[in-house]
Order: structure tokens, then C-alpha cells, then sequence
């Protein structure tokens, strides 16, 4: 089963942005208004650019983009926001026994533009194309040789089977998508992203929007207000830029580097 990680709000067109409800213009200046100021679905804002600096400041105001590929760049700051507070994760015993049985092989910022080719490439139940277009793709690439995207990834022998992506700013990790295709293989991706984030001290890691499958692993919903405060917090502490390793043995019984 392939499983999308962080689901999105569908715009059906642009409905919000044609006139029936007040949105943001941005200019070529990476800011932003006051996401408390977004549309009852979460739209704050329309345009812009996908540079290192705009995603940078989206980022660290709560805010993300999202958009098809024959839309205008869309920027949403949702409410409710669901996150993952690392000392909240639900492992199962079912996932517990696959990381111990040795079979898979979790990495980290090792295979970055797979992962998010994958992320955009694999079909998805329900949905038409992909959201990830190419123009998103190469910005979240630039990213990540920045320092401020990273990945994890799960691999059975010498084959990527799932994994993660999205961007680090203090001790937040703003998750964007998530691929499988070996059962469990992106829960692994996820719960190594969890107990390293929690060897690290990060506050949270965002979710974006709620769905029945990551409240069965312990997200959950909070005001927009109460993620902003709790982002405020995080990006007290220093941003770890650069590639990423995953502590040795970060899950019970599994390989990792």
C-alpha cells in the first residue's frame, strides 16, 4: 500500500483565489503576512517564488506552498495543524518486530533527490498527478544543499523502498512527503525521523493536516495559535544545517548510518 504521508487541501481549481475569498498578493520580496490572517481552509496567500530565502522565512512563519502544476504558486497556513510530538510517537509490536527482524536499512540525507523523485513519482490512491512538480522539486533539491531539507530513507538490501522529506529550521521539522513500497517501510523512515528528533531535543515535527492514519501513530491536532507559539519556541534553538546521520542503532535492532 502506498501511503502519502502529509496530505493536502484540495482547491478544486482555485475556487479561494478567484474573488470569493481575500487572499495575498506576495511581491518579489521573500515576506509574508500574519498567517493568523489565512482563509477559514488555510490559504494565506498567492505568488511569489520558490527561492531558498522565501522558503526559508515561509517556514519559519508557519506557513508552506502548495500548488498544481498549472496553478499560481499557493501559500497555506492551515488550522488546525497537526503535528508529532516525538515523546507522543505509538510504535506498534508489528512494527517493532519488522525493525528487529534486520531487513530494512534506515539512512539519512543519503539519497535525497530520490527520495523526493519518489515522493512525486509513486501513484497515490485517489489522486490525479502530483503535487510535487518539477518546479517544486528542484527548489526542495536546492534546499537540501543548503542544509535545511533532509531526508530519510529505508532500503532493503540496495533498493530505496520508502522514506521522507521536508526542511529543518531550529528544533522543527516541517514534514512534506512521504513514499513506501515494501509494507511499513515509510512508518520505519518516520519513526527513525522521531527518535532522532527526540535525541536532538526537537519541540515537534509538522504534519501539516490531519489524517486518520498519522493520529493512529500519535499526531494530533492544535490550533494554529498553539503552533505558532510551539514554533516560536523552536527556532530558539540552532538550526542544524548540513547532511544528516542517524545515531547508530535508532530503532531496536534495525541498521543504521
Amino acid at each position: 500500500m502506498v501511503w502519502r504521508f502529509f496530505s493536502r487541501i484540495d482547491p478544486r481549481r482555485l475556487a479561494l483565489v478567484t474573488g470569493t475569498m481575500p487572499v495575498f498578493q506576495l511581491t518579489h520580496e521573500p515576506t509574508f503576512p500574519n498567517p493568523m490572517l489565512a482563509t477559514e481552509d488555510g490559504l494565506l496567500a498567492i505568488g511569489g517564488d520558490l527561492t531558498q530565502a522565501r522558503l526559508i522565512e515561509a517556514y519559519g512563519r508557519g506557513i508552506f506552498p502548495w500548488f498544481g502544476e498549472e496553478d499560481p504558486i499557493l501559500w497555506w497556513s492551515p488550522d488546525p495543524r497537526m503535528v508529532v510530538f516525538p515523546e507522543e510517537f505509538k510504535v506498534s509490536r508489528s512494527l517493532r518486530r519488522t525493525a528487529r527482524g534486520g531487513r530494512f536499512t534506515l539512512t539519512s540525507d543519503m539519497a535525497f533527490e530520490k527520495v523526493i523523485a519518489a515522493c512525486a513519482d509513486v501513484p497515490r490512491a485517489g489522486q490525479d498527478g502530483t503535487w510535487i512538480t518539477a518546479e517544486m522539486e528542484g527548489a526542495y533539491v536546492d534546499l537540501h544543499r543548503a542544509g535545511y531539507a533532509h531526508s530519510v530513507e529505508c532500503w532493503e538490501d540496495d533498493r530505496l523502498v520508502g522514506g521522507l522529506y521536508g526542511v529543518s529550521l531550529g528544533a522543527c521539522f516541517f514534514g512534506e512527503s512521504m513514499f513506501s513500497l515494501q509494507p511499513d517501510a515509510s512508518k520505519l523512515a518516520l519513526w527513525a525521523l522521531v527518535e532522532q528528533a527526540r535525541l536532538w531535543e526537537f519541540r515537534m515535527i509538522d504534519c501539516q493536516i490531519h489524517t486518520d492514519h498519522l493520529a493512529s501513530l500519535g499526531a494530533r491536532s492544535i490550533s494554529r495559535e498553539e503552533f505558532l507559539r510551539k514554533l516560536e519556541d523552536g527556532l530558539r534553538a540552532e538550526t542544524r544545517v548540513g547532511a544528516w546521520h542517524l545515531e547508530a542503532g535508532i530503532l531496536d535492532g534495525s541498521s543504521t548510518s
